[in-house]
């Protein structure tokens, strides 16, 4: 069909969530409507190669990926080919009209894609530069919330070279301000990888050295005990909308890894059993926190709820959320009355529309007449 949209879905890459975007990959490949939509698959490995041809998902599943082709794209203003590689150089491949990034964590979700997609003027999907590298960055976007008074947990940021020379005097600093439970994260990670909940010092040892593994920045937070954990799917661009909240129910003592991805012994509450004044202000911050980054497309923000105080803390940002069979952010928007495929297809709406609004702007300088 010559009025088909070809849509670039990108996937895999150098990130410990490189599995976890196969996933979401498979589901969002799955429900793209194939009367609207070409679909080129561009697996990235973990070593950032990108590669495609025939079943790009299913070998990189397999982990047989020999028979791929190499693909490149170059950073050149208004060049919106996928190039295949070879030993004689390079030939078109595919005319892409937008990118569909499905890579979380680093070098997808950080902002480096989106940087690079940004030189060459094309549409994607999803939080700009500037958005998703605040909302990676656990440390920076706590920092930005402040700034608006909206609500975050004390925190404090250290980064690896201070672990690694100094651990004694880290763990005395964190102490001194800090009472215990603790988080320690990376700063640069989503999924829950490389996260601790540290009950006293020998663990709160073993969580900075962990988290040094996955990043050079090293979050330290104030804990809750058994906190309430509620999610809320936001969409659109400068005029954002809330779904309902969900909460889950973690079936270990957060919700780790292997509780979001590898087993099946946490509940997902959708809705979220909160009263109406929780739901509207949890809603509310939602979207202020969404604009106070300058999101477009979506996000998921994440909250914790006091269950003694029922006071109610931002967690964190996730611009490019799971969106795998179990996850959250799809899940909210169908209970809110918005199916996968139709969010699909609004999630692209919302980059072109962003798009069009990049290209109003005038990047040289016009003197008036």
């Amino acid at each position: 069909m010559t009025n088909q949209i070809t849509v670039g879905v990108f996937f895999g890459g150098r990130s410990g969530e490189h599995e976890v975007s196969l996933l979401s990959a498979h589901s969002i490949i799955s429900n793209l409507n194939p009367a609207k939509y070409r679909l080129i698959e561009v697996g990235i490995t973990k070593d950032g190669k990108w590669l495609s041809g025939e079943g790009v998902l299913e070998s990189f599943q397999k982990g047989k990926t020999a028979h791929l082709q190499p693909v490149a794209m170059f950073p050149q203003a208004g060049d919106h080919n996928l190039y295949r590689l070879n030993d004689s150089g390079y030939q078109p491949y595919a005319h892409l009209d937008v990118v569909f990034p499905v890579l979380h964590g680093t070098f997808g979700e950080d902002g480096t894609l989106q940087g690079f997609l940004e030189l060459i003027g094309i549409a994607y999907v999803g939080a700009g530069v500037l958005a998703s590298a605040v909302g990676m960055d656990k440390a920076l976007f706590k920092t930005v919330l402040r700034s608006f008074d909206l609500p975050v947990l004390d925190y404090q940021l250290f980064t690896r070279r201070q672990v690694e020379e100094n651990l004694a005097q880290v763990i005395q600093t964190i102490e001194s301000t800090l009472p215990y439970p603790i988080f320690v994260k990376p700063a640069n990670l989503g999924s829950s990888v490389g996260i601790t909940k540290c009950r006293n010092r020998s663990d709160l040892g073993e969580g900075l050295n962990e988290a040094a593994r996955y990043d050079r920045r090293i979050i330290v937070e104030q804990g809750l005990e058994k906190p309430r954990e509620i999610e809320v799917s936001v969409l659109g661009n400068d005029q954002p909308v809330a779904s309902l909240p969900g909460e889950v129910v973690p079936g270990e003592d957060f919700y780790t890894y292997s509780a979001k991805y590898l087993s099946d012994n946490s509940e997902l509450l959708i809705p979220a059993p909160l009263s109406d004044g929780q739901t509207q202000e949890i809603q509310r911050i939602a979207v202020q926190t969404y604009k106070a980054i300058d999101c477009a497309g979506m996000a998921r923000v994440d909250f914790l709820l006091d269950r003694q105080t029922e006071r109610i803390y931002v967690s964190e940002v996730n611009t490019i959320p799971g969106f795998t069979r179990i996850s959250m952010y799809p899940k909210l928007w169908e209970a809110s009355g918005l199916p996968y495929g139709e969010l699909l297809d609004r999630l692209i709406e919302l980059a072109f529309e962003r798009k069009a609004d990049r290209d109003r702007t005038e990047f040289g300088f016009r003197r008036k007449e």
